[in-house]
């Protein structure tokens, strides 16, 4: 049709009109599209590793990458070990003189040679405060490891992680960081302030995950929540937490294995009693594997046997030995490809955590069910030992000891909604939607960064955990032997 002519008229018909045209019509019902699954990224994420390719290294942080912000005003670190130099280089170098540090160790001897050198460093930079923190007891140590950042813009954050602050545990060690949301200042007269729990510490960001400091001193394990430590803490939260019911099991992952008693009586009735403590849906009691390298492991990874002096048991003494007769049964490489040890169950396709070369400094406990799921994550500076989770409560007075000072992040999955899952997330802190993740029909899936492969691998009959106190004649990755060192 010429664009300037005008279509004809429609000409009346006596031709009877459709029966649709006589009745009223009602439009196709529209498909209704099944809600789009919300998918949260890992709130635990791996530290850089520095010898490790870049595809193994997806979504790892550098301290830089924490520290390196303009914004920071005010710094307070909080650890077992520190390098003064380490941690202000750090900082972006516009403002590295401008940011108070203030630096929190547990060296409270003044003779201390690790007080007398850290002191040294911190002389070097003006804006360095140190502080001693308490310790009651003589075998207890400050060895929690979080650092707490003020900025400009009135928001602060908190990290929680498990390296020392020195160049070695940012390097070619597996550790693992924690950060929360920036976090706004709050008036002390709002409603925000003051319905916030009272167990929720300053910068827990309440609603989104749980502090479990360990505290030290004598403390009531039958204490109330807010005022609850160590072991009873954490059993006391995970009361709380829903937990598939059917078979499960609870993966303790450590880079220190202290002297737990020549019976396994604290382990099993103390420890494993607390960390079993599901709540809602709770099913029969998990089984537990712990996961710690032996010295192949160690000699074959990027820094060889010098990353085994961050790596610490003993098996030497009758005691000790005992404790390693009841650990055996449950011991699990961090690596799952050693020569010696047992077999992977037939079929099984191994997850690569990308960092079985890179020894272990992160402390992780989780808990994994039947559906390829978790029902709770911890990441923490708590090892396996009485002196960081505490002493078995006196049957009498209801009191337990604590020696030393730790902290950690507990997350599960209803922290993101309800019918959220977690599934355990390899190489990237994104999960894979595969169903292989066991994440099935749900609201959101939450990912968990797990620095170990799966399936875990049984140490052989014949395998013993890394010992740094004993010696070490086979060389290792770089050809070198390790000398027995006492700690």
């Amino acid at each position: 049709m010429d664009a300037m002519e005008c279509p004809l008229k429609r000409q009346r018909t006596d031709v009877a009109a459709p029966d649709s045209l006589s009745r009223s019509i009602s439009p196709p019902h529209k498909r209704q599209r099944a809600p789009e699954k919300r998918v949260f990224t890992s709130p635990f994420q791996l530290t850089w590793i520095r010898d490790l390719p870049k595809e193994s290294n997806q979504d790892a942080l550098s301290l830089k990458d924490i520290l390196g912000d303009r914004l920071i005003r005010e710094c307070w670190q909080f650890n077992f070990l520190h390098h003064v130099p380490f941690v202000m280089d750090a900082f972006d170098p516009d403002i590295r003189h401008l940011v108070k540090v203030h630096i929190v160790h547990g060296f409270w001897k003044t003779d201390d040679p690790n007080r007398l050198m850290l002191s040294q460093e911190a002389s070097e930079f003006s804006n360095v405060h140190l502080h001693s923190a308490p310790l009651p007891g003589m075998f207890g140590t400050h060895h929690s490891k979080m650092m707490i950042l003020f900025r400009h813009d009135e928001t602060a954050q908190v990290i929680i992680h498990t390296a020392n602050m020195t160049a070695k545990d940012w390097t070619n060690m597996t550790n693992a960081v924690w950060r929360s949301p920036l976090l706004p200042l709050l008036d002390e007269s709002s409603s925000a302030a003051s319905e916030a729990p009272e167990s929720a510490a300053f910068g827990s960001g309440h609603g989104f995950k749980s502090d479990l400091l360990r505290v030290p001193g004598k403390h009531d394990a039958n204490a109330q929540p807010e005022t609850a430590w160590g072991w009873a803490a954490l059993k006391t939260r995970l009361q709380s937490i829903t937990c598939r019911p059917g078979d499960s099991e609870i993966v303790v992952q450590i880079s220190s294995l202290g002297t737990l008693g020549a019976k396994d009586d604290w382990l099993q009735n103390t420890l494993f009693d607390s960390l079993a403590a599901g709540g809602k849906g709770a099913a029969e009691r998990p089984r537990f594997k712990v996961v710690f390298p032996t010295a192949d492991e160690v000699a074959r990874s990027l820094d060889g046997y010098a990353s085994g002096g961050s790596i610490h048991t003993k098996i030497q003494s009758p005691q000790q030995a005992k404790q390693l007769g009841y650990l055996q049964p449950i011991l699990h490489h961090w690596a799952n490809d050693s020569r010696d040890g047992r077999g992977l169950p037939s079929g099984s396709d191994v997850l690569d955590g990308g960092r079985q070369r890179a020894a272990p400094h992160v402390k992780t406990y989780i808990r994994y069910n039947e559906k390829k799921t978790m029902d709770w994550a911890l990441l923490t500076s708590a090892n396996l030992s009485r002196q960081a989770w505490g002493e078995a409560a006196d049957k009498s007075t209801g009191e337990m000891r604590i020696a030393s000072w730790e902290i950690g992040v507990l997350v599960w999955p209803d922290l993101y909604g309800q019918d959220s899952v977690m599934v355990a997330s390899f190489q990237s802190d994104t999960p894979g939607m595969g169903p292989e993740t066991g994440a099935g029909v749900s609201s959101a899936m939450v990912g968990l960064r797990v620095p170990y492969s799966l399936p875990l691998q049984r140490y052989g009959p014949r395998e013993i955990p890394w010992v740094a106190s004993m010696n070490h004649t086979k060389p290792d990755c770089q050809g070198r032997i390790w000398e027995a060192q006492e700690y």
